[in-house]
């Protein structure tokens, strides 16, 4: 019979054990009143810092203020179980766990404990112990979790900023093969937000990275998970880790990869925006996988070193603000303010008071297109590094080469042709609405409402346009602002008929 009594109250406690882990139950508290239920003591769970837990519904109030003697003995680990008395109440007190100072299970009852009793109550403390260690384990995995998730966007960001190096000393003692690449691809893949972390993770190697990848959850755009893949690292071809990559989007439906050429890791924000042209126009093809094929950036077909020259006057004021305000500025032109927010980690009335300042020194309006497309074009032409200022003249002559204004540097005849390349696919009369409803949107500042008003549509004709437009022009134009400064800048300059030759 005592072993039936046994080896039901052991059935009876594993039951209680899995409401216990799978959260069924409300707390430990709740596992205390089942013991007491079981051997009529009641119970209370005092932590290694000498705080009460967790009692049993009716635990003797002020019972535990009377035992911190032989308490303490248990916790410290000289007993690892001891009988003693409170008053009227016979007390049972059994260290969990093998580390001091430990926590203890403490029994409370008019008579001592039985054999059995005893036997059960140290079961149910084993078991109270084992899931706190598990419980302990799954806190510290899941902040080292976040931890390499930190530090993985620390690292990101650097890169994007132009600061291989920085990233280098973010991870010493345990530098990512990544950063040894010469080149890397973006791949931008378009997932569920829910999926983004839960991927990261899957495959994320021993030291938080992701072998000779780098996987990022863009903190601006909920959808994409951003891959960054070192082309040329000598382990493995960039095909065959982009496969897995292929494979989910081959496997699930909604989702889609836009892939960047290859690129010097300094120029991640490029490869990036080119990964992001790639997904606006791989989420209209049948298999949802585009790799960019644009053509050459505006930025190196103006002529130098007049370009040069122009950029630099052009940002030069930036250099008399404080660098998170050129930092801010940078970010500004192609991500909107609670996004630079969140990748900096700042509120956004710090980001609107760095804009305004910027603003002010710049003479511009960054709410308008058009500023925003000019700054976003000065600062790629300048460069990812500090704020120049004039640019002396060529050969070291004396005397800075003269700036010539955006309209003069639009006239060169290969910037010409580029914008007549660019927009070629709309001129078209199957796309002739298309280009009309994407001049009336940049008029319009980007608002899809207003531009519904000025042609007499609806706002979602106007977006079911500019994304046929997207996939026409190989640029992304509702998610990265690059892709509508290169639009901007393709319609100011075939505007005039002489340029349009």
């Amino acid at each position: 019979m005592r072993v039936q009594w046994q080896a039901g109250r052991q059935d009876a406690l594993l039951r209680e054990l899995r409401r216990y882990v799978v959260g069924e139950a409300a707390d430990v508290r709740q596992l205390l009143n089942w013991l007491h239920r079981q051997i009529g003591a009641d119970l209370a769970l005092v932590a290694d810092t000498g705080a009460v837990e967790a009692t049993s519904d009716g635990f003797p109030p002020g019972l535990i203020a009377g035992i911190r003697a032989p308490l303490g003995r248990v916790s410290d680990g000289r007993l690892a179980a001891l009988a003693t008395r409170a008053g009227p109440k016979q007390v049972h007190l059994e260290a969990l766990g093998p580390h001091a100072p430990r926590p203890v299970l403490v029994a409370a009852g008019d008579t001592p404990l039985s054999r059995d009793a005893a036997a059960l109550a140290s079961h149910t403390g084993s078991v109270i112990a084992l899931v706190r260690r598990a419980r302990e384990a799954d806190r510290t995995a899941h902040g080292y979790q976040q931890k390499a998730r930190q530090l993985r966007f620390a690292v990101f960001t650097a890169l994007m900023a132009g600061d291989p190096d920085l990233a280098r000393r973010m991870t010493t003692g345990a530098v990512p093969q990544v950063l040894d690449a010469r080149q890397v691809r973006i791949y931008l893949l378009h997932c569920a937000p829910g999926d983004r972390d839960r991927l990261a993770q899957t495959y994320q190697d021993p030291a938080g990275y992701h072998g000779a990848g780098l996987m990022v959850p863009c903190p601006v755009h909920p959808a994409h998970l951003i891959c960054t893949i070192a082309e040329d690292d000598g382990t493995a071809a960039p095909d065959e880790r982009g496969a897995v990559l292929r494979r989910l989007v081959r496997d699930r439906p909604h989702y889609a990869l836009g892939i960047s050429g290859p690129h010097p890791l300094g120029a991640t924000a490029a490869a990036y925006a080119e990964a992001g042209h790639a997904l606006a126009v791989a989420r209209n093809l049948p298999g949802r996988v585009a790799d960019y094929r644009g053509r050459l950036p505006l930025a190196r077909l103006l002529p130098r070193p007049e370009a040069t020259a122009w950029a630099a006057a052009f940002v030069h004021p930036l250099a008399f603000a404080p660098k998170l305000t050129s930092d801010i500025a940078r970010l500004a032109v192609s991500v909107s303010r609670s996004g630079v927010a969140r990748l900096l980690g700042i509120s956004r009335n710090t980001v609107g008071t760095h804009i305004g300042r910027a603003e002010t020194l710049l003479g511009l309006d960054l709410a308008d297109v058009h500023a925003r497309a000019a700054l976003d074009l000065a600062l790629t032409v300048n460069g990812p590094g500090p704020v120049s200022g004039p640019v002396s003249a060529a050969g070291g002559g004396p005397g800075p080469v003269p700036a010539p204004g955006l309209d003069e540097l639009l006239n060169a005849p290969p910037v010409v042709a580029w914008a007549a390349d660019l927009l070629r696919p709309l001129a078209d009369r199957r796309g002739s609405d298309l280009l009309a409803t994407l001049r009336a949107w940049i008029d319009a500042g980007t608002d899809a409402r207003a531009t519904g008003r000025a042609l007499g549509i609806s706002r979602n004709t106007v977006r079911a346009r500019l994304r046929a437009a997207e996939a026409l022009l190989n640029r992304d134009l509702l998610t990265l602002a690059s892709g509508v400064h290169d639009v901007v800048h393709a319609l100011r300059i075939t505007a005039d008929p002489e340029r349009r030759g």
